[in-house]
C-alpha cells in the first residue's frame, strides 16, 4: 500500500457497531485518518443480474461507454456512475463461442469525469484535458487478442471522437474472462466509476445451456458475482478517496473499502432454490484480497479459474480471491430449510499499512435466503475434464525452457504519498522491458520483497501456479541493495529462501491469467508464449495508439507478406483531429491488477518477439 501510513502512527482505538433492526453486523471504525461510508442497512435490496449481448459472427456488438447514475442502496439516492450499454453501473455479460470471433464497435460518450477532482496529473500520461474528456481503454482481461485489441495502456479513445474496432478470435479455451477499462494511470478512476462487464466464453462441452453434457447448473442456477468494495461519501456518492492523510488530487496507493457490493448493489440479498448453483465470482476490488466463505461453514467446490474449468470440482470451505482472480463455484443451497439464511463473508484482515491508518476486513458481501421450490436437481460432477463428452483434462505444468526473475517493491521518495509501486525498479516508461521469445516455456519467479499481496496479471497468455517460496526480504535486501529507481533490479533470491516451496492450493492449479504474489515470497508460474501461426495473429506487431486506425505492420524479423498499414495512417508523433497526438505501439503488458498500484507506476511493457 502506498499511503502515508507513516502519519497515521498516532491512531488508536476504535469500535464494531450494528446496523438498524435486521441487519447483520458491519464495520463502523471511527478513525480520523480514514472516510466512512454513511449507516446503510445489510440485504434489504434485491441482487441485480446484468443484461447478456450472445456474440455472433455474423453481427457486430455495440459497447458504449456512458455516464449515466445509479442507486447504490435502497436508502441512498442515485448518484453519478460509468457504465457501458444501457446499464446504471458495471456493463453486460458477454457471451462467446470459442473459434467464432467477436466483433466489438466501441465508442465513448463519457461526459465530464465524475472523479475529475481526484484524477492525479503529475502521473505518468495523465492530461488535464481527462478531466473533462475522460479517455478510455477496453481490455479483454484474459483474451489472448491481437496487440493492437488488447486495450492498450496508450491507445486512449477520447469521447465523442469516432469508433473504434476490436476483434476478439476466441481462438483459445473455454473460460471466464472479463472486461474492463485501461486506461494509462486513471484504470482505478475508470473501472471503480463502473467500467468493467464479464465476459463468458463457451465451447461445445460447456454450452451454457440445460443441455450442456456436463451437467452443470445453467440458466437462473448460472449466476455471475462481481465483487466489489467501496467507500461513499455522506451525499452517498462514490468517494475515490480513503483518506484526509492524501489531499484530494493525490494518487493513493489502495485502500479497504467499508461496504461490499456484488453486482453493484451495497450488500444486495438473493432468494435461492433449495438446489445446485454455479457462480461465476470475480475480485473486481481495486485493493483488497479476500478469504471467502458462507456464514454457516458449509462446504461448496470450485470448478474452474480464469482459464476454464479443473480437472475436477474441488471441495472446500472457504478460499482466498485476489484483485483480477475469477473462480468457477458449485454451491449446494438444498440442506437450508425454506427462510433460513446464509451470507458469504471474509475474513481476511488489510495488509499491516493499511491497518495502521485504520481499516479493517469488510466482513460480508450478500445473503442468501432459501425458498420452497428445488430448483437444480443435478448432483456436483465426479470430474469436469477427460471423460466422454468431457474436454481434455489439463496437463502436468510443463518444464521451463528458462527462467525469468522479476521483482515487485515500493521504492519511496520525497513527495506525498512518499511512495510509488515498481516492477524491476522501473517505470512504466523505462526501456528495458522483457522479451520472451515465442514457442518458448518459461518460469518466471516473482520476487516480492514488499509485505503487501500484488497479484499480477499477464495480458495475451494463461499460465500455471508453480508455487510460493518464503523470503528473508531483509537479508535479500542487504545482500543486493537496490539502485535508484530507474534500473533493472532482480536479484537472484537463490541463498534467501526460509523455507521450501509450498505449491498451488486445489482451488488454483487451473489455467490463470492472474496470481496472488504473496508478500515477503517468491510466488513461481509457468507461462509459455505462443507463436504467431499458433494465435492466428501476430502478438509482436506494430499498431497505432489512435484507436479508430485498425493497421498493423510486422516487426522486424516477420515476413514481409504480413499485413501493412493502410496509406492514411498516422505516423509517430501526428496529431490527428482530435488533438491526440499518436505513436507507433507495440507489444503488451503485465502489472499488479491492485488498480492504484498500476496507475502507478506498477506496470511494464512486454514483447513476444519471434
Amino acid at each position: 500500500m502506498g499511503t502515508a501510513a507513516a502519519a497515521a502512527s498516532g491512531v488508536v482505538g476504535g469500535r464494531l457497531g450494528t446496523a438498524s433492526s435486521g441487519a447483520a453486523p458491519v464495520p463502523d471504525i471511527k478513525l480520523p485518518t480514514i472516510f466512512h461510508s454513511p449507516e446503510m442497512t445489510a440485504y434489504v435490496d434485491d441482487l441485480p443480474v446484468p443484461s447478456v449481448i450472445t456474440s455472433s459472427p455474423s453481427q457486430p456488438i455495440e459497447i458504449v461507454a456512458r455516464t449515466t447514475s445509479s442507486r447504490f442502496h435502497r436508502d441512498q439516492p442515485k448518484v453519478p456512475t460509468m457504465a457501458y450499454n444501457d446499464e446504471s453501473y458495471l456493463g453486460p455479460t458477454i457471451e462467446a463461442h470459442v473459434g467464432e470471433q467477436t466483433t466489438v464497435h466501441y465508442r465513448s460518450e463519457l461526459g465530464k469525469h465524475i472523479f475529475a477532482a481526484d484524477l492525479d496529473t503529475s502521473l505518468h500520461g495523465v492530461a488535464e484535458r481527462y478531466r473533462d474528456e475522460p479517455v478510455t481503454s477496453m481490455h479483454l482481461h484474459g483474451g489472448a487478442t491481437p496487440p493492437e485489441f488488447d486495450g492498450n495502456p496508450e491507445r486512449l479513445m477520447l469521447p465523442h471522437h469516432g469508433t473504434a474496432l476490436f476483434e476478439f478470435p476466441n481462438r483459445q479455451e473455454a473460460g471466464h474472462l472479463w472486461y474492463h477499462d485501461h486506461a494509462m494511470a486513471i484504470t482505478r478512476a475508470n473501472v471503480y466509476a463502473g467500467l468493467a462487464g464479464m465476459y463468458f466464453l463457451r465451447d461445445d462441452h460447456d454450452t451454457g445451456t440445460p443441455q450442456n453434457p456436463l451437467g452443470l447448473p445453467a440458466g437462473e442456477y448460472e449466476i455471475p458475482l462481481i465483487l466489489q468494495e467501496k467507500i461513499f461519501r455522506p451525499d452517498g456518492h462514490q468517494s475515490l478517496r480513503s483518506t484526509p492523510v492524501v489531499p484530494q488530487g493525490m494518487w493513493e496507493g489502495g485502500a479497504v473499502g467499508d461496504r461490499g457490493l456484488v453486482n453493484g448493489k451495497v450488500w444486495p440479498k438473493m432468494t435461492v432454490a433449495r438446489g445446485l448453483y454455479r457462480f461465476r465470482l470475480i475480485n473486481a476490488a481495486s485493493f483488497s484480497v479476500w478469504n471467502l466463505f458462507f456464514s454457516n461453514r458449509m462446504r461448496f467446490w470450485v470448478i474452474g479459474n480464469e482459464g476454464g474449468l479443473l480437472n475436477a470440482p474441488v471441495a472446500t470451505r472457504s478460499f482466498q480471491a485476489a484483485p483480477g482472480e475469477r473462480f468457477d463455484l458449485l454451491v449446494d443451497f438444498g440442506s437450508l430449510a425454506p427462510g433460513e439464511t446464509v451470507d458469504l463473508c471474509n475474513d481476511l484482515a488489510p495488509p499491516f499499512q493499511a491497518a495502521i491508518l485504520g481499516e479493517v476486513a469488510m466482513p460480508r458481501f450478500c445473503r442468501f435466503i432459501a425458498g420452497a421450490d428445488r430448483g437444480h436437481r443435478g448432483g456436483v460432477p465426479h470430474r469436469l475434464r477427460g471423460g466422454p463428452g468431457q474436454p481434455n483434462r489439463i496437463p502436468a505444468v510443463a518444464t521451463p525452457q528458462r527462467v525469468r526473475r522479476v521483482s515487485v517493491s515500493q521504492p519511496y521518495a520525497l513527495r506525498v504519498p512518499p511512495a510509488i509501486m515498481s516492477l524491476n525498479n522501473l517505470r512504466y516508461s523505462d526501456p528495458q522491458i522483457e522479451k520472451p521469445r515465442a514457442g518458448t516455456t518459461e518460469r518466471w519467479d516473482i520476487i516480492n520483497i514488499t509485505p503487501d499481496p500484488h497479484p499480477v496479471h499477464l495480458h495475451l497468455v494463461m499460465f500455471r501456479v508453480l508455487g510460493r517460496r518464503p523470503l528473508r526480504t531483509v537479508e535479500y535486501q542487504a545482500a543486493h541493495p537496490q539502485p535508484p529507481l530507474g534500473t533493472r533490479w532482480a536479484p537472484d533470491p537463490s541463498d534467501f529462501y526460509a523455507g521450501p516451496m509450498r505449491g498451488p492450493a486445489a482451488w488454483e492449479a487451473g489455467w490463470k491469467d492472474t496470481v496472488h504474489a504473496t508478500g515477503g515470497h517468491v510466488t513461481s508460474i509457468v507461462v509459455r508464449f505462443p507463436t504467431a501461426d499458433e494465435l492466428g495473429f501476430d502478438p509482436d506487431a506494430i499498431f497505432s495508439s489512435d484507436p479508430t486506425q485498425s493497421w498493423t505492420r510486422p516487426s522486424l524479423g516477420q515476413e514481409a507478406d504480413r499485413p501493412a498499414p493502410s496509406a492514411h495512417h498516422n505516423h509517430a508523433g501526428a496529431t490527428p483531429a482530435h488533438g491526440m497526438v499518436t505513436k507507433d505501439l507495440q507489444g503488451y503488458v503485465w502489472h499488479c491488477h491492485i488498480l492504484d498500484h498500476e496507475d502507478h507506476d506498477m506496470m511494464l511493457r512486454y514483447r513476444v518477439v519471434p
